[in-house]
């Protein structure tokens, strides 16, 4: 199963160029499941909707409760702002639970799909986690309310659950560890998530938020790694496991660099093998 998550900007820069570079990128790429943030919806035309229609996969999509900060900031306050689930299989159930908020509620939210693999369902999250440098403590609010989130809808299924997203937080931070489970105790008690990027090539480029970026161009801190594909312990027969991992989306596509982001492509085994005794 091949996962992508990516962080398309919004509105910002140049969208409809940029929406042609993302389209091209997917294509390319044919994942089967695609987390997104900041797909924006304009009242006549929903991002994540038109992609999906254009890829031939299914779609659900939530909108910030909260998008007022943003829209200051592109200067338009029609354009609604939230997170999508694209698949290949239907869409069984969705849910959205609100994230906890800092001084500024900016509306994060986690985005639940149970998506219609034909041999087992999948359980599959994506989520946006607030932005500000300082807002550690606001993250491990919000990954620790993630996690209860997803304990109660992972079951049903051998398939491990699956949660994409950018938490804009390095893979050393508290937040990070606190939802991994893995390198600290766990924010729901026996539960744990592995990041997939534990099996990549270490010389392979990592930072998903890069100043290689033209984007980044007013940035001047170092690139680091911000978007997460986490799974779950593997299921019977190794179901669910991690077998590649690597960045993408990190290039220009005819003179065009998709996002301010590059994306995260893992692909995890869809089928159990033998079950050792």
């Amino acid at each position: 199963m091949r996962v992508l998550t990516w962080n398309l900007w919004w509105r910002f820069g140049p969208w409809q160029e940029r929406r042609k570079a993302i389209l091209t990128v997917l294509r390319d790429l044919r994942p089967d499941v695609v987390g997104l943030q900041e797909a924006w919806d304009d009242g006549t035309e929903n991002l994540a909707h038109r992609l999906a229609d254009e890829l031939g996969m299914t779609c659900a999509w939530a909108a910030s409760r909260a998008p007022q900060r943003w829209q200051r900031r592109l200067g338009d306050p029609t354009i609604a702002f939230g997170n999508a689930v694209l698949s290949r299989w239907p869409v069984l159930d969705q849910e959205v639970a609100q994230l906890p908020a800092g001084p500024d509620d900016d509306g994060r939210l986690a985005l639940y799909t149970r998506l219609g693999h034909p041999a087992h369902p999948v359980p599959f999250f994506t989520t946006h986690l607030t932005s500000d440098v300082d807002a550690s403590a606001v993250r491990c609010a919000q990954v620790a309310a993630l996690a209860r989130f997803v304990a109660t809808r992972r079951t049903g299924t051998d398939f491990p659950p699956v949660i994409t997203g950018d938490f804009n937080a390095w893979p050393d931070s508290d937040e990070v560890r606190l939802f991994g489970g893995y390198r600290t105790a766990p924010a729901v008690p026996g539960q744990v998530f592995l990041d997939a990027w534990e099996y990549a090539d270490p010389a392979q480029p990592s930072a998903t938020w890069d100043p290689a970026n033209p984007y980044l161009a007013g940035y001047h801190g170092p690139g680091v790694r911000i978007d997460y594909i986490h799974v779950g312990p593997p299921g019977p027969g190794g179901l669910g496991h991690v077998e590649s991992v690597r960045r993408t989306g990190d290039r220009a596509v005819n003179g065009v660099w998709p996002s301010d982001h590059a994306a995260v492509l893992a692909e995890l085994s869809a089928a159990a093998g033998p079950v050792a005794n």
